[in-house]
């Protein structure tokens, strides 16, 4: 159905748009089976603006950049801010690209959804199991990464990956209960972060202002961003390494795309969260990359653990650095509580359009769907026992490279559909509220920057082995979509708007 210039009518027939007509290309959602119940079929919109705009924060701040950033540091030293930067700036378009569709059709519940109607079925199925797998894989990283939080206290890597699965089982707990309860999970945890990089920029300040020195005697200072080997230390070779992890940090960016569903009053919600990003790029990233190296030089940061951290231990504040390792466990948490929820959305669109088993495609009494939640948790479980059995680093390295690829992948698909979009509706665009700055010239520029980013990735030995193993899954979906694509329909599900104004 895609390209065509004809639209369902109200029984599902399509028709020529009229002239003037301003027109959609999703089928509209077809009626409920009698023995469905609305609350059974239909995603409740109990995110309202205070939780979207957390949510757009949190979903972007996790371990990448709380325990990443070390690694990338060690890579291309302070110009890595530069590589933040970059990728930050890309990513912002893309996520205009997202807001401008969403905004075009709010039938759509997510990035899945209008890609799936653009491009084609073949699309969204694509789509919508990479955006799982994108998930499941970061999630691995981000139990890595509580595992390692957990072992700063505990000194047991056991027990630490213990701790780590029954943190994962608390927050399939809290998200079975309602869709507001992960609104408000995401509120406090967003929150805790937002006052945790803010308490460093500020500390930074003032420890640069009183040049503080610390036990391994190096000074507090500006300075320290070129007076050890300059601001590129490693070169060109190391600046480039240091995308990898930059990428990664980046993931969840669009987080704020599956909640569409869910939002209440998206129309202004989603357009005010998305057009916050840029700040919060400069304050959340290169703000606290620049209070970090400020505070301990570049060469003086550890790979294997987060910097955030370090900053605090190192200069003598041992409470604080608990504090502070609370604050990353929490980070990691929010970040896995947040590729639950979505991936579990997600599963919810495709078993609407019978890409995905129907059972993924039922809600339970309180408005979430159960399954979804579930079957995630039980394979991030599992993907756990095997990420421990590899060392910290390869398995950091291993699963954080794989999900920068796979979400490349995801964010260039909404890039694609964006560019269909303005090719079969441009009157839509030009008579868009919310439209893309840059348009395909911008579009092109992302594409072309995406393809660099993996030939970087293809230049590292750790990163080219993670990156040789995602040809795999596309293979994989090949051979899926072969068997499943007779048996694909448009979604024949929407949002409830009835409960707009309900709590689950």
């Amino acid at each position: 159905m895609t390209g065509s210039s004809k639209i369902p009518d109200g029984e599902g027939r399509l028709h020529a748009p009229a002239p003037n007509e301003h027109h959609s290309f999703i089928v509209q959602a077809a009626e409920s089976s009698p023995t469905d119940h609305p609350s059974e079929t239909h995603l409740h919109r109990n995110l309202n603006n205070r939780h979207i705009q957390l949510i757009a924060i949190g979903g972007a701040i996790g371990t990448g950049l709380f325990l990443g950033s070390g690694k990338a540091i060690r890579a291309a030293g302070p110009s890595i801010i530069v590589s933040y930067l970059i990728i930050g700036t890309m990513l912002y378009f893309v996520v205009r690209a997202m807001g401008e569709l969403l905004m075009y059709n709010l039938n759509y519940k997510s990035f899945q959804d209008f890609t799936a109607d653009l491009i084609g079925p073949w699309a969204g199925f694509f789509l919508g199991w990479t955006y799982w797998l994108c998930w499941i894989v970061t999630g691995m990283a981000e139990l890595i990464g509580i595992t390692t939080y957990w072992n700063f206290w505990v000194k047991n890597e056991g027990l630490s990956t213990l701790l780590a699965a029954v943190t994962l089982f608390l927050l399939l707990c809290l998200n079975l209960l309602t869709v507001r309860m992960f609104g408000e999970l995401e509120f406090w945890f967003a929150l805790i972060k937002i006052i945790a990089i803010t308490s460093l920029i500020v500390l930074a300040i003032v420890l640069v202002a009183i040049k503080f020195q610390s036990p391994s005697g190096s000074t507090a200072s500006i300075a320290n961003l070129w007076n050890r080997g300059g601001f590129m230390p490693n070169g060109w070779s190391g600046f480039f390494a240091g995308f990898q992890m930059a990428a990664f940090a980046f993931v969840g960016i669009e987080l704020i795309g599956t909640t569409a569903a869910e939002t209440r009053d998206p129309e202004k919600t989603l357009p005010r969260a998305i057009s916050a990003v840029p700040a919060r790029i400069l304050i959340f990233y290169v703000g606290a990359l620049l209070a970090i190296m400020t505070v301990v030089p570049w060469d003086e940061v550890r790979a294997d653990s987060s910097p955030f951290v370090q900053v605090l231990g190192l200069v003598g504040f041992a409470g604080a650095a608990s504090v502070m390792n609370f604050v990353v466990l929490t980070s990691a948490a929010s970040s896995s509580n947040s590729g639950i929820y979505s991936i579990s959305r997600m599963l919810f669109g495709l078993a609407h359009k019978h890409m995905a088993p129907r059972l993924f495609g039922r809600l339970s009494k309180n408005g979430v769907p159960r399954w979804g939640l579930v079957v995630t948790v039980l394979v991030l479980s599992t993907a756990l026992l095997l990420a421990a059995s590899e060392s910290f680093v390869e398995a950091f390295t291993l699963v954080t490279t794989i999900s920068s690829v796979l979400f490349i992948f995801v964010w260039s698909m909404i890039v694609i559909s964006y560019m269909k979009y303005r090719k079969v509706v441009p009157a839509a665009h030009a008579a868009s509220k919310y439209p893309m700055p840059g348009g395909r010239g911008m579009c092109w520029a992302i594409l072309v920057f995406f393809v660099f980013i993996l030939v970087l990735l293809a230049q590292e030995a750790d990163t080219a082995r993670a990156l040789a193993f995602t040809p795999i899954w596309f293979i994989i979906l090949g051979i899926g979509w072969f068997f499943d694509r007779h048996h694909t329909t448009h979604d024949d599900v929407g949002t409830d708007d009835a409960h707009s104004k309900g709590d689950s």
